[in-house]
């Protein structure tokens, strides 16, 4: 019997080509069919079906390798299943578009630098610390990413389909002099794509940097979701600190930078929800959400009903918000919550875990809290002391654990639940008590919502930095390399003051998933385990793969990981390794685009070296480090694919 041999895209394009000539003398040899009526053609074998993916993990690199620790390292593979018994393996890579710093075109028949700072009026921000070397200030931290279709394209130059990324960088190192260059309004850029339909891989076609000085600039933009109605969302984490910005040299360094003179910008202005929006032509266009809370945004997951957004907050003494706008499709107006635990917040994975109530903050359209945030100062929203007034009308609480003394001023409470969300969320009973909630991501099928914690520490663990009894949550133990949260999603919900919360998407228990393991430092430097997650930051869900994809943000791993859990099997594979130093940045993940399937994969600051933790490693592998990347100063936007095509799920 023959063997049948069923196409992939992969086999595709590896499959020999036979010529026309070739082709005409098989067909005139070929035995001849009778002509007959009744005869039926044979009957076409089954198209297989995708059933399953599996990742199988690779190592983690060490010194017997070098190079691998010191580069983008991807050793994993991706076997799929189909319903027919067959199975599919890829070898998987990595494929960077640039690293930060690389000149790219710009469409218009000139080049750019990737990841370049510039001011209000567009113009490049110079680095010229270094007398004869002046050249455009780039950032070394490319962060989050979003890969997207529009239904045309005006771009030319494309010979496939044209495809979109949304890249946001975050902050730079260091200057040539290797001195701190401290605030920079962050870059944002829209990279056009050229998707080479036979394979499936991507190429850098056009860089277009977005304009934002219609949003006063962008502060320290992080993690970044994919909209369900196709935009990039964006973050500003670490708000200014409004009362004392005056204070914070950050924020005066940023000032500076953004307007070109001393004068300080309005902090009021920075710790919103950017949305991006992406045109034919490959451009975008930015505005600011004023009426999600101004609180240090990480990472915001829109639910399928469009209109329910759990975000990530990324600061001590922080909360889980909740969003549900009027509308769907538009995050411009709706109503603000922050989660209250009950009894049982724990970290272990095998508890209950605690039940979730929400307080409602507020409900403002965006327009009118820019308005306030025009005309409202700090001190006419509320009085914020950082010692002990020993005055009654004042109520103590902790921001960013450092204690705090606040009164609000009377008619303040819209103006204070959205521009002074950490310290009203804290004032009327929110738990604020979180140590760097980071990611967000959601299992639709199962309803379940993922949240990354850096960190379990400080104002999580009993009598720590910023703790509170109040917030509901009293570890016994710090577990430094932190841990991912599972939280069931329902509807039918009403918050503390009785009314119903309009969404059938809100978080309503949660429990711990994945607790990382801190350990004594092993030979190579690892305080925690080196086959275990530690300080996850990225998450994202493929629904089609069931699996949760994770990205570190670690102190306590040399190399920063990559993960994939695969949330039936329970399976934790290694996917990728950063380059030592690095924090893995950009995750994302879409299932089908035109038919390819993509792990989108970025990394900040290699070689950013921490004594304790890569004192075996430094002297071996700074200089490849260095070798590798622009000497430090530039880090690699790209996505993970396979070797011989992009992955095809089927």
């Amino acid at each position: 019997m023959a063997r049948l041999t069923v196409s992939t895209p992969q086999a595709m394009s590896q499959a020999p080509t036979i010529s026309r000539r070739q082709l005409i003398s098989y067909l005139v040899s070929a035995p001849m069919l009778p002509w007959a009526s009744n005869v039926t053609a044979a009957p076409q074998a089954p198209k297989r079906q995708y059933q399953s993916a599996r990742f199988v993990a690779m190592a983690a690199p060490s010194l017997a390798n070098p190079a691998a620790m010191a580069t983008t390292n991807v050793a994993s593979r991706l076997e799929i299943s189909y319903t027919d018994g067959s199975l599919q393996s890829y070898q998987l890579a990595y494929q960077p578009f640039f690293v930060s710093g690389d000149q790219v075109p710009d469409g218009k028949g000139g080049m750019v630098v990737s990841g370049g700072y510039f001011d209000r009026a567009n113009q490049a921000i110079m680095d010229r610390t270094v007398p004869g070397k002046a050249r455009q200030l780039f950032s070394d931290c490319p962060d989050g990413t979003s890969l997207l279709q529009l239904p045309q394209s005006t771009v030319p130059g494309i010979r496939g389909k044209a495809v979109f990324a949304v890249v946001q960088f975050e902050y730079t190192s260091r200057r040539l002099d290797n001195s701190d260059p401290k605030g920079l309004p962050c870059p944002l850029a829209v990279l056009t794509l050229d998707q080479d339909q036979r394979t499936g891989k991507l190429k850098l076609v056009q860089y277009h940097n977005v304009d934002t000085s219609q949003v006063h600039g962008l502060w320290n933009t992080c993690g970044a979701s994919l909209s369900p109605w196709n935009t990039h969302l964006s973050s500003e984490e670490y708000e200014p600190d409004a009362p004392f910005a005056a204070q914070e040299p950050w924020f005066l360094s940023f000032s500076k930078n953004w307007r070109g003179d001393a004068t300080p910008a309005n902090p009021y202005h920075y710790g919103h929800l950017p949305e991006v929006t992406v045109h034919p032509d490959g451009s975008g266009t930015v505005k600011k959400h004023y009426c999600m809370g101004r609180i240090s945004h990480e990472l915001i997951q829109v639910m399928p009903d469009q209109r329910t957004a759990l975000m990530g907050d990324d600061a001590t003494n922080s909360g889980l918000f909740l969003f549900v706008a009027d509308t769907a499709q538009d995050l411009s107006a709706g109503s603000l919550y922050v989660a209250q635990l009950g009894p049982g917040f724990s970290i272990n994975p095998q508890d209950a875990g605690a039940r979730i109530r929400w307080i409602h903050l507020g409900h403002a359209t965006s327009a009118e809290i820019e308005h306030m945030a025009n005309t409202l100062n700090p001190e006419d929203i509320m009085t914020v002391l950082k010692n002990d007034p020993q005055d009654a009308r004042f109520t103590p609480i902790f921001v960013s654990g450092v204690a705090n003394w606040v009164q609000l001023k009377p008619g303040m409470e819209k103006a204070a639940a959205f521009l002074e969300t950490h310290r009203y969320a804290y004032l009327v009973g929110g738990s604020l008590g979180f140590t760097k909630m980071e990611g967000t991501t959601v299992n639709v099928r199962d309803k379940i919502a993922y949240s990354a914690m850096q960190n379990l520490q400080d104002s999580m663990v009993k009598n720590g930095k910023g703790w509170t009894a109040a917030s509901g949550i009293a570890l016994d133990r710090p577990v430094v390399s932190g841990g991912i949260f599972a939280h069931t999603l329902a509807g039918g919900q009403r918050d503390t003051g009785g009314n119903v919360i309009h969404s059938e998407w809100v978080p309503t228990q949660t429990r711990a998933l994945l607790i990382g393991q801190d350990m004594p430092a092993d030979a190579l430097g690892n305080t925690a385990h080196p086959d275990h997650i530690a300080n996850p930051d990225n998450l994202k869900f493929s629904e089609k793969m069931r699996t949760l994809f994770i990205g570190e943000d670690s102190s306590t791993h040399v190399n920063n990981f990559v993960w994939a859990y695969h949330v039936d099997t329970q399976q934790l594979s290694r996917v990728m390794s950063m380059p030592v130093g690095a924090e893995a940045t950009g995750l994302g993940v879409v299932d089908d685009l035109n038919g390819w399937t993509y792990i989108t994969a970025n990394f900040q600051h290699p070689g950013d070296w921490i004594p304790a933790l890569h004192h075996q490693v430094q002297a071996t592998l700074e200089p490849l480090v260095r070798a590798r990347y622009k000497d430090r100063f530039g880090a690699a936007v790209g996505y993970v694919t396979a070797e011989q095509t992009s992955i095809h799920l089927g």
